[in-house]
């Protein structure tokens, strides 16, 4: 069976990034009815908090990425200590002592040699009573003994992988307070938890290289890794400082569709267009990792705007009868009120605005050479209710008496009674005027 996990840590809120990695490994698990796993990342038990482990759940619930579990490594540090002490045993995991002034020092004399910074194994080389003087002195950490070879692997973006761990070093696995760092909980977490597929950024490569090693040190078999492409802004500069702005609370509080948003992070950076999708199950039968590529991809949250007014002029009147009646809309005008007002919004919420327009009247727009024009056309216009004829009605009548006609009668008037150059169509307005303010 196909399994796959989300892991964010709790630490902060999801963001555009995060949203692009939990799609593409709900997706996998979703098109062969495989399992998806909600992984909370919170062995950082200083940042970690629980409004941020909420907030995870309420957005990808908003979203429908459902998950069939949650697991949390904090609740598994037991496991953890118990393999940390198999690899010892191993010798796959060995204690080192250097603080990071030490380490600064000895990273700048091996560039000032030419020589690639790795960490040189010093702590493999100490005998049991330097250990034993050390500790005395400070506390120990832990590193994992790479094998220095080349670890290979298919990846499902980027294709055949191949990175020389000799130019890496050994990773701490362990800190000195004791804290389990991600690249270990999460081996040890992708074996026990039966993950087969794991879709990630391509900023993670070199750390999938160490964790495919320690899961074969494990006696585990890593699952297939797929990395895909970073996103930029729209001029392709950096897009981890604006992140923050970026988070998927924040968007939806702005109004973005939940469609608009799965929709193109569904397509963003492969080889089919961005268009939008109504369901997941529509996003999923469209999805195929081979049709990602690996350059990086340029984000512009601008263009979900166009896919959010596409979907909300494409939504039912039942959708939204309940927040049309919560902003006091007649039950008997409410069904036209939508036909006519859905036409022209992007976000559901500037439906408000066009019942204010139509309870209120607008401000006039009026330039000072048709002042006269509209006094006179305004004398002509009856008071309501009006009906779907009234706006021919009257100007035709206005035409007559004025002259006027085309844009030169019709702009006019539209202006003066909705304050806007383009709108509905004002046949299908005028029904909905309670007021017109123009008329004074």
């Amino acid at each position: 069976m196909t399994v796959t996990r989300f892991a964010p840590s709790p630490t902060g809120y999801i963001h555009v990034g995060n949203l692009r990695t939990a799609l593409m490994n709900y997706l996998i698990a979703r098109k062969t009815g495989g399992t998806f796993i909600l992984r909370l990342d919170d062995t950082d038990q200083e940042r970690s908090k629980q409004e941020y482990a909420d907030g995870i759940k309420a957005d990808l619930d908003w979203l429908g990425l459902h998950w069939d579990r949650v697991e949390k490594q904090s609740e598994r540090l037991g496991r953890y200590a118990e393999v940390a002490e198999e690899l010892r045993g191993s010798g796959d995991l060995y204690e080192v002592f250097e603080t990071p002034t030490e380490l600064d020092l000895k990273r700048k004399k091996l560039l000032n040699m030419g020589k690639p910074p790795v960490y040189d194994r010093a702590g493999l080389g100490l005998s049991a009573a330097e250990k034993d003087k050390l500790r005395a002195e400070r506390d120990g950490y832990w590193r994992f003994k790479l094998d220095q070879q080349r670890t290979e692997w298919t990846d499902g973006i980027l294709g055949d992988v191949s990175i020389d761990t000799a130019s890496v070093s050994d990773p701490v696995l362990i800190r000195a307070d004791g804290q389990v760092l991600y690249t270990f909980a999460s081996s040890v977490d992708d074996i026990d938890m039966g993950i087969t597929h794991i879709v990630r950024g391509a900023d993670h490569v070199t750390n999938t290289a160490t964790q495919v090693q320690i899961m074969r040190a494990m006696g585990g078999t890593p699952p297939a890794f797929a990395h895909h492409s970073l996103l930029t802004g729209p001029q392709g500069e950096g897009l981890s400082k604006r992140l923050g702005t970026l988070s998927l609370r924040d968007l939806r509080a702005q109004g973005v569709a939940k469609e608009a948003l799965l929709s193109l992070m569904a397509r963003l950076g492969s080889s089919q267009p961005v268009e939008l999708m109504m369901s997941l199950d529509e996003i999923a039968d469209g999805f195929e990792l081979s049709q990602f590529g690996a350059a990086p991809t340029k984000f512009d949250a601008e263009d979900l705007w166009p896919l959010t007014r596409a979907r909300n002029q494409a939504l039912p009147f039942e959708a939204v009868k309940d927040r049309i009646a919560s902003l006091g809309v007649p039950a008997e005008m409410a069904e036209r009120f939508w036909r006519v007002a859905s036409q022209n919004i992007t976000k559901l919420d500037d439906l408000g605005a066009w019942w204010v327009l139509c309870r209120d009247g607008a401000e006039p727009v009026i330039a000072p050479e048709d002042a006269e024009f509209v006094a006179e056309a305004m004398s002509m216009l009856p008071e309501p209710p009006y009906t779907e004829a009234t706006w021919g009605e009257w100007t035709t009548a206005v035409k007559e008496k004025t002259g006027r006609k085309g844009k030169g009668l019709f702009m006019p008037l539209r202006h003066a009674l909705t304050g806007q150059p383009h709108g509905p169509e004002m046949a299908e307005l005028m029904p909905l005027l309670q007021k017109v303010r123009a008329k004074g």
